[in-house]
């Protein structure tokens, strides 16, 4: 019988260092509203089970501790902006946060962004895009991807390659029926990336939610954006994060939350 050995020594300052020097934080402070990195916890508490998940929400959270999981590592955090009264909703969430001594990690924008484990250059390597390159230029930083795909696809292909769900939250926008060579991607909320997108001469757009704004010159100009869900889109970096922290012999879970849109 094979059994899995476990680090149970690493505290949480070590594994934060190391997840901020990975995902490159501090290069975001100033794009990015989203308070990067570690947001809750003891420095010196020791971590032997990371749960990961799109959303720091309380089903996850509460689905981190029954885990029995030290730490939860999140795209979406808590903490965006602006200082946030502990009251409400806010104070729950804190409340069970502290009690259960879960610690929480977030990683917003760098995780779209990275160019290995990022959601984009994940969605990427699914499709085996030839010589990716940064796209979406946002607030002085690239977080999309664009590149060639190894053979032209239709929009169907490509949703099946990269595995998402695809009722109800997948829309193919403008002319799905049309064969996909050059393609960008943006995970989450980047419909307005296609005008970059036509521009520079793509053929479709991958992203997480459509905008109805954008419908008519979609449909008008024969572009076809493919909008998968924003949570759907941005699962990939945190699996793939969830990897690299297993490699470290930290006990892992994925904890899927099934957001709607």
């Amino acid at each position: 019988m094979s059994m899995n050995y476990y680090n149970k020594d690493m505290k949480l300052n070590e594994l934060s260092e190391r997840l901020s020097s990975l995902l490159d934080i501090p290069a975001f402070v100033g794009a990015d509203i989203s308070l990067n990195g570690l947001q809750v916890g003891d420095l010196y508490s020791n971590i032997g089970k990371v749960a990961f998940a799109v959303d720091a929400n309380m089903k996850s959270i509460e689905q981190a501790i029954a885990a029995k999981a030290n730490m939860l590592f999140v795209h979406h955090g808590i903490f965006w902006g602006k200082p946030i009264a502990v009251t409400g909703r806010h104070y729950d969430k804190m409340k069970t946060l502290l009690d259960n001594k879960l610690a929480v990690f977030a990683c917003h924008l760098p995780l779209d962004a990275h160019l290995e484990l990022g959601n984009n250059a994940q969605m990427a390597k699914r499709l085996g895009i030839v010589d990716p390159k940064p796209f979406s230029f946002y607030k002085g930083v690239y977080v999309g991807v664009k590149g060639s795909l190894p053979r032209p696809m239709l929009a169907s292909r490509i949703i099946s390659q990269l595995g998402v769900r695809t009722i109800p939250r997948t829309v193919v926008v403008g002319n799905g029926k049309k064969e996909i060579r050059n393609i960008g991607i943006v995970s989450g909320d980047g419909a307005f990336d296609m005008y970059d997108a036509m521009r520079d001469g793509l053929d479709a757009l991958i992203t997480g939610e459509a905008r109805y704004s954008t419908y008519n010159d979609c449909v008008e100009a024969g572009f076809t954006m493919l909008c998968l869900g924003h949570y759907e889109t941005e699962t990939f970096g945190v699996k793939a994060v969830e990897q690299v922290v297993a490699g470290m012999g930290l006990e892992t879970c994925f904890i899927d939350t099934q957001v709607e849109i």
